[in-house]
């Protein structure tokens, strides 16, 4: 019998390393998707884009965190446009509601149907700034648009050119349907308070755990320290568990976040809050990142439940999750209606759409929903 010959083995060998790479290049692939990746986009992707049809890419960074650099292409739009203070509720850091947000919108030039790529920067906490506007647009109903992971510093590692001046694009006029805005993402204590123990509605502290623990106190809009605690029922994964690591800040894959947050039933609602909503924001995009559906972002969050003068309960006891299967399939946002002041509503649930999470905190009695 003639032996192999050299070439067909070499041929072999390159057949079965390429089998070797392709096989751990999927792997990875599959290990950094996402339920709904089409919120999220690398510098890569976002080149490619630029290539194939229009974008809107926004630079939501302040002032102070501004740097001179853009991306080419980009206008500027700080994601502090759309809070402002309430110094006689003691409050920072409140969205301005639906209809300003839209006039800011359409003074900006962007358009109901725009693609819009937002993004931050590593320095101003790697999109945790970015993810607020991402909360506007995903309550007013906007369907196309994703946030640049690691910001323009994602996007200078990749290769990518900056320049000095941002794009100017005329106002128009950016008006959502009544019916497309789904109220209900934006959640207060109204909202909150008489559903505390209903087993549909799950809550995510995403502080500190010295914060969530009482340890560390918030304090109001004039430094005066806010209760210790966080709300009854309420499970801990701080905002920055999110990321591989805080000095790259790029987003773990969804193997490691799904596991992460194993214990929160994806078929239910989660109010998602901080002390002011700005990271309460990034735990609510990660949450739509991953398939969750019903996430709700308590605006005034602790600067409201935690006033001195607000009957609202607080413990200090941690909750834990207990297993329960990740989100696996991609989830549809749904408006739900609500109600003349503007506020949230709950939206109307069947009994089978209500099922229990096993996380739920026990001895809670519900109290609406």
């Amino acid at each position: 019998m003639q032996k192999p010959s050299l070439v067909r083995l070499t041929s072999i060998a390159l057949v079965l390393l390429l089998g070797v790479w392709w096989a751990l290049a999927s792997a990875g692939t599959r290990g950094k998707a996402y339920p709904n990746s089409r919120y999220l986009v690398s510098a890569t992707e976002l080149m490619q884009r630029q290539q194939q049809k229009p974008l809107v890419i926004v630079d939501v960074r302040t002032d102070k965190d501004f740097d001179g650099k853009l991306i080419p292409g980009a206008i500027r739009m700080p994601w502090s446009q759309f809070r402002r203070d309430d110094p006689a509720g003691n409050m920072g850091g409140l969205f301005v509601g639906p209809a300003q947000a839209q006039r800011i919108l359409g003074e900006h030039g962007l358009f109901r149907n725009d693609m819009i790529v937002l993004y931050d920067s590593v320095a101003s906490d790697g999109g945790a700034t970015a993810s607020y506007l991402f909360w506007v647009l995903d309550l007013l109903g906007h369907k196309n648009m994703a946030i640049l992971e690691r910001g323009i510093d994602g996007w200078l590692a990749a290769g990518g050119k900056v320049v000095n001046q941002p794009e100017q694009r005329e106002p128009l006029l950016y008006q959502a349907a009544s019916k497309e805005i789904d109220l209900r993402r934006w959640a207060d204590e109204a909202f909150i308070y008489p559903r505390l123990g209903d087993p549909y509605y799950q809550l995510l502290d995403v502080r500190s755990e010295a914060e969530y623990l009482g340890q560390n106190l918030n304090t109001g809009l004039d430094g005066s320290p806010l209760k210790a605690g966080h709300i009854p029922g309420a499970f801990n994964i701080n905002y920055k568990a999110n990321w591989v690591d805080t000095e790259s800040k790029a987003l773990k894959s969804y193997a490691e976040l799904a596991d992460m947050y194993r214990g929160l039933n994806p078929t239910a609602g989660v109010i998602v809050y901080c002390h002011s909503a700005r990271r309460g924001s990034f735990g609510y995009f990660v949450l739509r990142l991953l398939g969750f559906d019903d996430v709700m972002l308590y605006d005034s969050s602790w600067f409201g439940w935690g006033r001195q003068d607000r009957y609202y309960p607080v413990e200090n006891a941690a909750n834990v999750l207990n297993g329960q299967t990740p989100p696996q399939v991609e989830q549809t946002a749904t408006a739900v209606g609500s109600n003349s002041g503007g506020q949230a509503t709950s939206g109307q649930k069947s009994e089978a759409q209500k099922s229990p999470s096993s996380s739920q905190k026990k001895g809670y009695i519900s109290c609406g929903g």
